[in-house]
């Protein structure tokens, strides 16, 4: 079954783009971003992502193979995910307010955010977004969706390194500290 037949996804992520981007408008002024060349590695991997989830007649061949048995258990449990997932992403965009960017900046009068989900993991948005893709994966079913949470697991990496980078640059120690404290995705691990 692929990504379009499932409407309640389609609608689900659409409304979930909308109040990820609309607040972008409010945020602080950019004084430094990353380069173009990491940016579009990052985005590279995150359309393969897409293209894996989401457009299923390419001649996957195996890869369409389902991984999860469809069925209402696996419904269930995708749906649950994938709303947790944004809910906590959405948790954490709350609280980063008008340091949010969808490129790894540093704005005018930036702020270490330590609260809300940011005491529990690092990177908040990216754990919730990898939980909702994984929650879709398991939803749709086959394993390029899986495939798919991988490659967007590795943007998300690369992207975090680079945003460590920059605020070890802007807060220092005070990052550093930290960095030891709380873990960067998974709380307790990793």
């Amino acid at each position: 079954m692929s990504f379009f037949q499932h409407n309640p996804l389609v609608v689900i992520w659409f409304f979930f783009g909308l109040f990820w981007m609309l607040p972008g408008i409010f945020g602080k002024r950019t004084i430094q971003k990353q380069t173009s060349r990491s940016r579009f590695l990052q985005l590279a991997l995150l359309v393969g992502s897409y293209v894996l989830m989401a457009v299923p007649d390419l001649g996957w061949g195996l890869l369409n193979q389902p991984v999860v048995p469809t069925g209402r258990t696996a419904s269930a449990v995708g749906y649950s995910l994938l709303l947790a997932g944004m809910s906590f992403a959405g948790w954490a965009r709350i609280f980063l307010g008008g340091n949010w960017s969808s490129n790894v900046t540093l704005k005018k009068d930036h702020t270490l955010v330590r609260s809300g989900p940011y005491r529990i993991v690092r990177h908040p948005i990216y754990t919730g977004l990898l939980v909702a893709l994984l929650g879709t994966a398991i939803a749709l079913g086959p394993l390029r969706c899986f495939l798919g949470v991988l490659l967007a697991a590795v943007a998300w990496k690369i992207k975090s390194i680079t945003e460590e980078q920059f605020m070890v640059q802007q807060f220092g120690d005070q990052y550093t500290r930290y960095r030891m404290q709380v873990k960067a995705l998974v709380p307790y691990i990793w």
